[in-house]
Parts: C-alpha cells; structure tokens; sequence
C-alpha cells in the first residue's frame, strides 16, 4: 500500500474575496500539472489541516486546502465578535467553493473530506455535479436535524453525567427545550459582548464535544479544549451558528437529492463504532447512490483508525487509477473490513 505521502510546502498561496466582505485563504501542493484534488474541512470552523494531505501522492495530484468563511486564516475571523455570521451558511460555503474552483483555473475536481466536511463536499456536488471527478468522504454526515439531535442530545445516554454538564452550563430557562433551543442559547451566549461569557460557553461546547471522542475506541482526549484559544472561539461559534439552523438545509436534503451524484464514483469510509456519527448515515446514503462503494471499519469510531487510513489512502488510489471509469457499482458495501 503507498502513502501515507509528505508533501512540500504550498507552491501557491492567496486570499480570495468572494464578496460579502469575506477572503477566505487557499494553498496549493503538489504536481501543478497533476489531478485536482480539493481537501473540505470539518467542523463547521475548524479551519484546514495540512496533514490530510498525506492521502494524496504529490508527484499525480495538484493539491487545494483551503479555509472556510470565519475559520482558519480566513477573513474576518469569527473569533472576533465584531464579525457577523449572517453570510455565512451551506449555500455561502457552497458558492465559495465553486469561486475558488473558477479562480484556480480547474475544470473537474476530486472532492476529499469527513465529518461536517462530507455534508458540504454532498451539498457542493448535488449543486455542481459537473464539476466533481469523484468523493472520498470519512465519518460521513449530512446534518440532518435527527443527526443533531443525536450528537448533542442522544448520546447524552451513552455519557448522562458530561451531558447534564453541557446542558447545565445554560441558564436554567434554555434547558428545557428541544436540541435546537439548546443549540441556538448556546449560540446566543457565543456572541456575548461579554469576552468572559463567550470563553466559558466555548470551553463548555468543546468538553462535550471532548467527551463523546473520547469515550470512542482509539478516541483522542483534549482534542477541541487543547485548541488555540481563537481557534476554538470561531469552532464553537460558527458550529453552534450552523447547527442552530439545522445547517441552513431543508430536513433531508442530501440524501433527496443525492440521484444528482449519478455518474461520479464515491468512497465512504465509516467506523462502526463512531459515537456521534452513527454508521446509519454513511449506510443510507450508500444505498441512495449507486456509484458510491462504502467501507466500514469496526475498530474505528469518528477520529479513525490505522486501518481507516489504509482505507482512505487504498480509496483515493482506485479513484486515481480509474478516473475515467464511471460504470456504476450499485451501492457496494465492502464487507472486507465491515
């Protein structure tokens, strides 16, 4: 099995306005001439990673990364609560990407991504089909408001003390209501004017999100609450921002509409013992996509495994070698590994 792959440092770096008073922050890697390969990051917030690079062979692939509006070294930075978050949603960060794929001169490109990643990569191809030569997607997610309610209520069964936690942390007349009152108070406490407010209701979004990852096999404690301190602020803000809103989609959207991704191959790759993102999601979408094989990893939760790399790196080699092969697969699942 090749890779994983280092790469050399971007060869190519800017800031794009891509209006509304928003410059989100791009990269490129790789081979210059070799096949386009955009990186969608998760969260909503958590800005890019350069070390997702390291499924992709440098000497075939050209390389974007890139930070979504508010995140990263993007402008305005939502860590900042003068910046407003009302043009920022799904259909902004939609829009964005296809500005981007313009400005970097690309016809057709492969789309890689997990977690909140997968729901923009899905909401971006339904949109621009024409423009995806194919989709990696890890712990695969569609922000539907049942897969809300799930990660920052439902799991409160598998972990009743650290959810009680999150839910107390709100004055006691947000506690009472359904996932998307709670969500939206915490909203409202990340955009206090007060520095105090904003910090502590970050710090109480991030232990939840803390907990649930680290009570997965092979999770990783202290992943959100060892984050930079402005980092975290605008994961927590444009995440609560989006969540709040039932991720600015209508109630079941990607999957509807996922007869748009006909003709292009997909990969997903799911744990079976994800926690916050149950293996349900990855399942359904493969069935609604004849062109998508599904792998699922058992030892793996949301934050992956060994084998989950060797999964995603063994996908983007038969992407990579098949790239004009678009016979459809009917939906495979890969029983190899699930």
């Amino acid at each position: 099995m090749p890779g994983p792959y280092s790469h050399e440092a971007p060869y190519a770096q800017g800031l794009l306005d891509v209006g509304d008073g928003q410059r989100i922050h791009w990269n490129t890697s790789g081979d210059p001439e070799g096949r386009p390969a955009v990186l969608v990051h998760g969260g909503p917030g958590s800005g890019h990673n350069p070390g997702s690079r390291r499924y992709f062979d440098p000497a075939r692939f050209r390389v974007v990364q890139y930070d979504q509006r508010g995140c990263g070294r993007s402008l305005p930075h939502a860590a900042d609560p003068s910046t407003a978050l009302a043009h920022n949603t799904t259909a902004h960060l939609v829009a964005d990407l296809e500005r981007l794929r313009e400005h970097l001169g690309i016809d057709k490109w492969l789309l890689y991504g997990g977690s909140w990643g997968s729901t923009l990569i899905l909401a971006y191809a339904e949109a621009h089909p024409e423009r995806v030569s194919g989709i990696v997607i890890c712990g695969v997610t569609m922000t539907r408001p049942q897969e809300t309610d799930w990660l920052y209520r439902g799991v409160g069964r598998f972990l009743p003390g650290p959810w009680e936690e999150f839910r107390d942390f709100l004055p006691a007349a947000d506690r009472d209501g359904d996932v998307l009152d709670l969500l939206a108070a915490y909203s409202r406490l990340l955009d206090s004017p007060e520095e105090g407010v904003r910090r502590a209701a970050a710090q109480a979004w991030a232990t939840w999100e803390d907990a649930v990852i680290s009570h997965e096999v092979l999770g990783k404690p202290n992943a959100y609450t060892d984050r930079p301190s402005d980092a975290l602020m605008a994961f927590t803000r444009i995440t609560a921002h989006y969540f709040s809103h039932q991720a600015f989609l209508e109630d079941g959207q990607l999957l509807r509409d996922a007869h748009r991704l006909a003709g292009i191959p997909g990969e997903l790759i799911h744990g079976r013992l994800d926690l916050g993102s149950p293996l349900e999601t990855a399942w359904q979408l493969a069935r609604a996509w004849p062109d998508a094989r599904l792998t699922v990893i058992d030892e793996a939760g949301h934050t992956g495994s060994p084998r989950m790399e060797e999964a995603i790196l063994a996908a983007v080699e038969r992407l990579a070698r098949a790239a004009s092969d678009r016979t459809p697969r009917d939906g495979l699942v890969d029983h190899t590994n699930g």
